[in-house]
């Protein structure tokens, strides 16, 4: 077996100054990476007030963009154990969350930003008591 020669102090000072900073090297496991997307977060905002659903969604969908989700699952109920329909000068339509929230979505810019669209979600994820967020991808 061959002895193998001693570095030169200038190869030793070479070798450690590109350790340092070794900016040219092509790290072919990064590359590789792919951003893994997640599908759907759901929150229910049964019990929210239309103030604290509405503050509540614009954190839920920062923290969607954020987390790289692709949908947002909002439960909002049907408003058919709403209190509005007793007094005639509230609405019976726009107090409630599931007419309130998209509103809300939709006039806010900086949530409006982040969304692709808002629907009705299917009858398995909720029906009419669910909307359907589809994000824009960040």
């Amino acid at each position: 077996m061959n002895k193998k020669k001693d570095l030169s102090q200038e190869d030793k000072k070479t070798w450690e100054d590109y350790i340092k900073d070794p900016s040219d090297i092509y790290d072919k496991d990064k590359s590789n990476q792919k951003i893994i997307r997640k599908e759907r977060f759901k929150f229910d905002l049964h019990g929210f007030t239309l103030d604290e659903a509405n503050k509540k969604v614009k954190e839920i969908l920062l923290f969607c963009i954020k987390n790289k989700y692709r949908e947002l699952l909002l439960i909002t109920g049907k408003g058919m154990h709403s209190t509005s329909d007793k007094d005639a000068y509230i609405s019976k339509d726009f107090g409630k969350l599931k007419f309130s929230v998209p509103e809300f979505i939709r006039s806010d810019f900086e949530t409006n930003q982040l969304v692709v669209s808002i629907n009705e979600a299917e009858v398995k994820d909720g029906g009419e008591g669910a909307i359907l967020i589809k994000l824009k991808n960040l």
